[in-house]
């Protein structure tokens, strides 16, 4: 079934994917901050998951924030739209396993998201609906950028 999209629909299908690629883009750039000033603290955080092998806890304190702010200006830009917002839901889906074997084992845990602070006031299902929500919009993002009519699309990536 060929999809069809009036004008006016398709400027409203651009906006709603441009504000998605901007919520995410600004949420994954936000966040990288803290981290890349303190990979030290992000390491205990990454550690207090108690999920990864020791030896790898370390390289992802420091590697984990780079990918985050390069996804998250490249969905700004719209720099590679599609390959940043498939890295981004791909850690997206990480953390939302993560969190989700932490919240079986009734594990007590500060997911480090926004900032180093115990005191975030969220709980492990309240992160979870957040992250569901960013990766529902990533998926919109994903697939609109796929069924983009041709005339549309500068270059294909």
């Amino acid at each position: 079934m060929p999809l069809s999209l009036n004008k006016g629909n398709l400027l409203n299908a651009v906006t709603l994917e441009m504000l998605g690629r901007w919520l995410l883009g600004g949420v994954f750039v936000y966040a990288s901050f803290h981290k890349i000033t303190d990979p030290a603290q992000f390491a205990r955080i990454i550690y207090g998951y108690d999920l990864f092998p020791l030896p790898t806890i370390h390289p992802l304190a420091v590697v984990c924030p780079f990918f985050e702010l390069i996804c998250g200006l490249a969905l700004i830009l719209g720099v590679f739209p599609r390959g940043a917002v498939l890295i981004v839901n791909l850690m997206l889906l990480m953390f939302i396993i993560a969190i989700s074997i932490n919240l079986i084992r009734g594990h007590e845990f500060d997911c480090g998201c926004f900032s180093f602070s115990h005191e975030s006031g969220m709980s492990a299902v309240h992160l979870l609906v957040r992250d569901v929500i960013y990766l529902a919009v990533g998926f919109y993002i994903l697939l609109f950028r796929q069924f983009r009519p041709e005339r549309f699309v500068k270059h294909r990536i």
